[in-house]
């Protein structure tokens, strides 16, 4: 079953995509957004904020926070 509801958006807080998914965090980090020492990210920016400060396009940050929930179908069937 293909779902196409996207749950993540660019004007999402970083703290409601980490809540949204338990594994947000680590895409994330993934990113090198707020993954070591020097690279704290607010918890209250939005996605698309993040993604400016750090130079990060937010469309593909967006499609690999939207593939943990892909990930989990995929998984369950």
């Amino acid at each position: 079953m293909s779902d196409n509801t996207s749950r993540f958006s660019a004007d999402m807080t970083v703290a409601d995509a980490m809540k949204l998914h338990p594994r947000a965090a680590e895409v994330f980090a993934a990113f090198h957004l707020g993954g070591c020492a020097h690279c704290h990210i607010n918890a209250f920016e939005t996605i698309e904020q993040v993604c400016g400060a750090y130079g990060v396009e937010v469309s593909v940050l967006l499609e690999v926070l939207e593939g943990l929930f892909t990930n989990e179908a995929t998984s369950a069937s």
